[in-house]
């Protein structure tokens, strides 16, 4: 029989201890510590308090990439909450080719988001297939701007992570109905509950952890969305860069040889305390609503 070495389960945890503290743990502590400091990529920098705070608080383009994020989340959340479920729910149905409708569904979460905002930049192009269609109809006379306006392209980029993110969601809520209870709903529909008042009274209530769990997801992703303005602006953030998000200005900010690295990281403490605000309030609703 052979006897375990007490050091044995430390050996196992090791590798993984490693690899959290080097790539998790110490960048964390490295940004709060890079924060207080005016360090460049090629030097080391000097401690200076709060200057870094204080100039965000004076910088316009942070107040502009915060409007961004917000408004994505606030318009993001609601759609990405509420439609999926919607989805969800027909998916569940044993309908004839639902099969395909699924894989459909969930085709747009396995593509690349790189790909998929190239694909949707060469679309809403003034001279691209949305654009042509309309004018071939006679629908417009001139292109939108949906790559030039503030707006449009901000709008453009929300509905490129909502189109994307459905099929992901989706598949959330089909774990989650299958727990509802199908008892439920036919006791519900004996005592003459429609389908509309089945959805809101019956699986609404079974899935709300999950809605929960969806909407701090939906939360934290639409506050650190980068890829999808940053590809369909071609790097730019809209005209005048009034439509970066907070973690475009932080990338902006850092990179090159005399990246601000000292600003770069008190902007993302600052995007970090954000981020716990609709975190917090989404399960404040969740303990008042138990």
């Amino acid at each position: 029989m052979t006897h375990r070495r007490w050091f044995t389960p430390w050996l196992l945890l090791g590798p993984a201890v490693v690899w959290l503290f080097v790539f998790n743990i110490w960048p964390s502590v490295n940004t709060v510590v890079l924060s207080f400091t005016n360090a460049k990529p090629l030097g080391g920098g000097e401690f200076t308090g709060l200057d870094n705070y204080s100039r965000a608080l004076d910088d316009s383009q942070l107040v502009d990439a915060l409007v961004n994020s917000v408004i994505y989340m606030l318009v993001c959340l609601p759609l990405l909450t509420l439609l999926p479920l919607l989805m969800a729910v027909l998916a569940e149905k044993k309908l004839p080719g639902i099969t395909f409708f699924r894989t459909a569904f969930y085709t747009p979460v396995i593509a690349s988001a790189v790909v998929v905002a190239l694909v949707w930049g060469w679309l809403l192009d003034g001279r691209g297939l949305i654009n042509g269609m309309a004018q071939q109809l006679g629908a417009i006379t001139e292109p939108w701007a949906f790559l030039s306006d503030r707006w449009l392209l901000l709008f453009s980029a929300i509905s490129l992570t909502v189109w994307k993110g459905l099929g992901y969601y989706m598949v959330i809520y089909l774990s989650a109905l299958g727990n509802v209870g199908r008892e439920l709903h036919e006791a519900a529909a004996v005592d003459g509950a429609g389908p509309v008042r089945r959805f809101w009274h019956v699986t609404i209530p079974g899935v709300r952890s999950t809605m929960l769990l969806v909407s701090v997801l939906i939360s934290v992703s639409a506050l650190r969305i980068f890829s999808e303005l940053f590809i369909l602006s071609n790097g730019t953030g809209g005209p005048g860069g009034r439509d970066m998000s907070v973690v475009m200005l932080i990338q902006m900010y850092s990179r090159g040889f005399t990246g601000h690295l000292g600003y770069a990281s008190a902007l993302s403490l600052i995007l970090f305390v954000i981020t716990l605000g609709p975190m917090l309030f989404l399960l404040r609703l969740n303990r008042k609503a138990a």
